[in-house]
């Protein structure tokens, strides 16, 4: 019987790092620290040195991590911002939690991120911020994106929940905009064993207006400036994270060849578009077919793991949809109901490619 092929394998990358996940975690077992210690402190220095930005702030989750620089820039009811219609919830949720309105934007058809032409089209006098997202690993065009944020004075936030270690014109995702957010969910390219977020920036006082929002309003103990939220990243998260990041880069690497044995199998079939100006870090590994329903269920019966991200654009979700039903975002729509994402993560194998290619093969091509 042939074996199952999942979309990622977080217990097996446990598996190769075994002994030194299981030292970092006791170590902070012993300590008696488990919030708001040293492993926090060091993980957000490593990763604002690995980003190329001032400062880097944990927090409990990607969408906190999305949440917290709106309310830092005081983004509330009356104003809108910016968001691709193609990514996940998280992404618009976290407008909606200001009260602010997020405004849906088009995405480009060959990189599925944010449309710099549609971004144009959308700013009105109530715009505050623009999201980006460097959706499934590869960033956006984000030269004319950032200067037009910049020629009108709009805050750029770039959504990196599944870019970190992505690059464009030699930056790191996270070091363009006025903030940066990741999410360390156990499926990311650097994956905590639960829920785990960060932001950077290079304003020290964005820093410090973090820092007091994701402890409960409070800077000094007992005394609350503000009312904030319970968002700390707890240190054994830090702890395993900061040993996978020592790795990051030799595990982005395999998901580029991982990618590349992909394209050299899959002749025919309409693979993922790498924007040459920047570096793709293949979170997903994202096909285009009008059989991608038939594809998928081929690939179930053998056993194979497929996902569709994302079926429902979010001006289209319930959540949304009432106030969004005159806006018409083709590139989007087009995008929900053709993509097909195939497993890739740094552990799998040539026979597994060369299995998953023949299944996609014999359906597609």
């Amino acid at each position: 019987m042939k074996s199952s092929i999942p979309m990622v394998d977080p217990a097996a990358e446990y598996r190769l790092l075994k002994d030194e996940i299981d030292a970092a975690v006791g170590r902070v077992l012993a300590s008696g620290r488990y919030v708001l210690g040293p492993e926090g402190d060091a993980l957000e220095r490593e990763i604002a040195a690995y980003v190329g930005a001032a400062h880097a702030v944990g927090c409990n989750s990607g969408t906190d991590a999305l949440h917290l620089p709106l309310v830092a820039i005081g983004v509330g009811p009356g104003d809108e911002v910016i968001v691709p219609a193609f990514t996940f919830f998280a992404t618009a949720e976290a407008v909606s939690y200001t009260g602010a309105t997020p405004v849906f934007a088009d995405i480009d058809p060959a990189t599925f991120n944010l449309s710099a032409d549609s971004l144009k089209q959308k700013v009105t006098s109530k715009t505050r911020a623009v999201i980006v997202v460097h959706l499934f690993g590869q960033c956006a065009a984000l030269e004319e994106i950032a200067a037009f944020c910049r020629s009108r004075n709009l805050v750029l936030i770039e959504d990196c929940a599944q870019a970190l270690g992505a690059e464009y014109q030699g930056r790191r995702a996270g070091g363009w905009g006025e903030f940066g957010c990741f999410s360390f969910y156990p499926t990311k390219n650097l994956a905590a064993a639960g829920d785990a977020g960060m932001i950077t920036t290079s304003s020290r006082k964005h820093e410090e207006t973090l820092r007091v929002l994701r402890h409960h309003g409070s800077r000094q103990t007992y005394l609350h400036e503000r009312v904030g939220w319970n968002s700390r990243l707890d240190e054994i998260q830090a702890a395993v994270l900061r040993v996978k990041l020592r790795r990051l880069d030799q595990f982005n690497a395999a998901r580029r060849r991982v990618a590349q044995r992909y394209r050299e199998k899959l002749k025919g079939v309409q693979t993922p578009a790498e924007d040459p100006r920047g570096k793709h870090v293949y979170h997903q590994f994202t096909l285009r077919s009008d059989r991608r329903d038939a594809i998928r269920e081929a690939l179930g019966a053998e056993g194979i793991a497929a996902s569709v991200f994302y079926p429902i654009p979010l001006h289209r979700q319930p959540a949304y949809e009432a106030a969004n039903r005159a806006v018409s975002l083709p590139a989007s729509e087009a995008a929900a109901k053709s993509v097909l994402s195939l497993p890739i993560n740094p552990l799998l194998d040539d026979a597994a490619v060369e299995r998953i290619c023949a299944c996609v093969g014999a359906v597609a091509g």
